[in-house]
């Protein structure tokens, strides 16, 4: 297993940082207190092709691969998670399914404007009473066999991309009827923005990730063509199923980009910040402290760059996946946590991008399945049910 990457690959991850430095670092933390979403950082990350990474060129997509996204993301969440969670959401969770799963129509309608980075797309899967159990989905979907169209209610919350200025589309699970065993029919429905009848609330007031958008989502008689549904009918929940498990690579990524960060902003603030007459990285409790955040960062870009390689080659990769998610968002709020008492009362003010990581690290626990979740999809791979060992 050879982990060097490609001559292209390692130019893209430079120009990236790069970007990340020199275009983010310097106007995000405005754009985070004042929890404004960064349009002009979008349409630059648009220009870089970034948001068309894993896609076709055919549809104005860049031909590349997860892993080139996954290094894209790490890189960004080195300075900052809001925009780095607004190119995930978008590329895995609102141009993706359409990729995978829809019809040529609708690839050529879509996805052009979404690898540009002109518009976003988003992903409605969890509801209020629904949370990691997606399957307890109550919105429905009646397809109205005189206008041959889909007639959609219900609600959706914690949707990311689902309000801004550029959304272009929802894409929706909803019930759409009953198996030949009773249980619920799951399809996923392409929801267009600013159709009638659906209403996107108020941006959530929310701890971290303070300049993404983050909304509640409601249908009433929502009516769309029939065109509009995505994949096959009744397999909407088995296809996001396969969208979260590349997903958790993504954002396993992600979560190494933010524990990196806290390396990064600890060993500069130890050089520099004196306390006794000498720099602070000068003491032994803090070197140990930095030095197992990095090996903790180290370790968890080995565990997402395998997965990806996995995933990139055609290989089963859910176990994969799952252990870089579980252990890179767990080890991310560990280094914001220690990056935060390193730089002491400064770790606790917003100027610093320590403050910022802390408050965004929590969400990684959360987010595209729960720690919890990870755990039992983790046994269930390893072969154990509630039932015991089989």
């Amino acid at each position: 297993m050879n982990h060097r990457l490609s001559p292209e690959h390692e130019e893209l991850r430079r120009t990236v940082a790069e970007f990340a430095y020199d275009v983010i670092a310097p106007v995000i933390g405005d754009h985070y207190e004042n929890h404004t979403f960064p349009y002009s950082i979008i349409r630059e990350m648009g220009k870089l092709g970034l948001f068309g990474l894993p896609f076709p060129e055919e549809y104005g997509g860049m031909g590349g691969d997860y892993l080139a996204l996954g290094l894209v993301l790490e890189e960004i969440a080195r300075v900052d998670s809001s925009v780095a969670i607004t190119l995930e959401a978008g590329v895995s969770l609102g141009a993706m399914p359409i990729h995978r799963f829809g019809t040529e129509e609708q690839k050529r309608q879509w996805l052009p404007r979404l690898c540009a980075g002109e518009a976003l797309g988003a992903f409605g899967l969890t509801e209020p009473g629904g949370g990691s159990d997606a399957g307890a989905t109550r919105t429905t979907a009646r397809l109205d066999e005189a206008t041959g169209e889909w007639v959609i209610n219900g609600s959706k919350c914690f949707i990311t991309n689902s309000g801004t200025d550029i959304t272009a589309l929802i894409t929706v699970t909803a019930v759409t009827g009953s198996t030949a065993e009773g249980k619920k029919e799951i399809s996923a429905i392409i929801v267009p923005a600013g159709t009638p009848g659906l209403t996107v609330a108020k941006p959530y007031s929310k701890v971290g990730w303070n300049a993404s958008d983050t909304r509640e989502l409601s249908f009433s008689d929502v009516h769309v063509p029939a065109a509009n549904l995505l994949g096959e009918r009744g397999r909407g929940y088995a296809q996001f199923l396969q969208i979260l498990d590349e997903g958790r690579v993504a954002i396993a990524a992600l979560a190494t980009g933010l524990a990196q960060g806290c390396v990064d902003e600890s060993v500069k603030y130890a050089r520099e910040r004196e306390a006794f007459g000498r720099p602070i990285g000068a003491n032994q409790a803090i070197q140990f402290k930095i030095a197992d955040m990095e090996m903790r960062a180290h370790t968890a870009r080995l565990s997402w760059y395998h997965a990806a390689s996995k995933l990139v080659s055609g290989e089963p990769f859910k176990k994969e996946a799952t252990i870089a998610k579980l252990y890179s968002s767990e080890i991310a709020v560990d280094n914001a946590r220690e990056a935060t008492q390193i730089h002491g009362g400064y770790g606790f003010m917003n100027e610093y991008p320590v403050a910022r990581f802390w408050r965004d690290s929590k969400i990684l626990e959360i987010g595209e399945g729960t720690s919890e979740v990870q755990r039992m999809l983790l046994a269930r791979e390893l072969g154990l049910t509630g039932d015991g060992a089989r």
